[in-house]
């Protein structure tokens, strides 16, 4: 009889991958990052993401990355794990922005797989070995094929699992069977980095999730791992299919996440601001109809 996996959360259970509020000039607004971030744990997130793909990383400073850090640590004490994305293109810079990351109070990093340069697995792996190596924060990986060209092959991330510090996973690897293979072979706390898959992989023994759709509905996230925990399938099942039409509205419309989570939380008088370009802000008719999901979600 197969013994059933019992998840490590080393960064808590319902993370957020945080919106980077601006104010209407652009800066960054850290009183409304503070207040975005107290909101989101008191509604049930026991951790945050900051500096993410949600969080608009290609386009905040260094600077900006460990001011945001300090601020949100302010806000939430220790009520909430804090990751912060450090994920670059450049080994040498993703080093150097853990290093920022620990000084400034982050309790892990996020760190993507280098893009652009589409490195073959063996420099993958030394990517990761390295910024592991950096500094003594424990490390998710985070595997997002689409965006950076290069997957982290189930094969690396079992010999990852290794390293004393890489400890979890985002997946947004879109390869089910892969990520089982990973959950049988090793103890890696995988994150659902998909809102769709939260309860899928959940029922396979993940830890949990990085969610965007949290920004809006932390409660509505948190409740389908409530339900599951709770022994209660079909309660889980049905809060997963109720939440789907605003999961697709603000995940799989076109848009990025960034810039749906901005519209939607400005909608809903939520610290936001703008997206900074090359990102463009969601229309109106857009605006609109992710205000009627979220509407029809906390109406049910």
């Amino acid at each position: 009889m197969t013994t059933p996996r019992t998840p490590t959360r080393p960064f808590g259970r319902t993370l957020c991958a945080m919106i980077t509020p601006f104010t209407e000039e652009g800066a960054l607004d850290l009183d409304g990052a503070r207040k975005l971030a107290a909101w989101l744990v008191a509604e049930g997130c026991d951790g945050l993401v900051l500096s993410g793909t949600t969080g608009e990383s290609p386009t905040t400073t260094d600077a900006e990355k460990a001011e945001l850090i300090t601020a949100v640590r302010e806000a939430v004490g220790d009520r909430a794990s804090l990751v912060a994305g450090v994920g670059n293109a450049d080994t040498r810079h993703t080093a150097e922005l853990t290093r920022e990351a620990e000084k400034a109070g982050a309790d892990g990093v996020l760190v993507v797989t280098p893009y652009y340069s589409r490195p073959p697995q063996e420099a993958v792996e030394a990517h990761f070995r390295a910024i592991a190596d950096a500094s003594d924060l424990p490390v998710m990986l985070y595997d997002i094929p689409g965006r950076t060209g290069t997957r982290i092959e189930p094969e690396t991330v079992i010999r990852l699992a290794a390293h004393p510090r890489i400890v979890a996973v985002k997946d947004c690897s879109y390869d089910f069977l892969g990520t089982q293979k990973v959950l049988a072979h090793t103890d890696l706390a995988y994150y659902a980095g998909c809102d769709e898959h939260v309860l899928a992989l959940y029922a396979v023994g993940a830890a949990g999730c990085v969610s965007t759709v949290a920004n809006a509905v932390p409660g509505r996230i948190a409740a389908i791992l409530d339900a599951f925990d709770a022994g209660d399938t079909t309660r889980a099942t049905e809060l997963q299919l109720r939440a789907t039409p605003l999961i697709e509205a603000m995940m799989d419309a076109g848009l990025p996440g960034t810039v749906t989570a901005k519209a939607l939380l400005a909608r809903l008088g939520r610290p936001a601001g703008p997206v900074r370009a090359p990102l463009l802000p969601a229309g109106q008719e857009v605006a609109a109809g992710l205000l009627a999901h979220y509407e029809k979600l906390v109406a049910a």
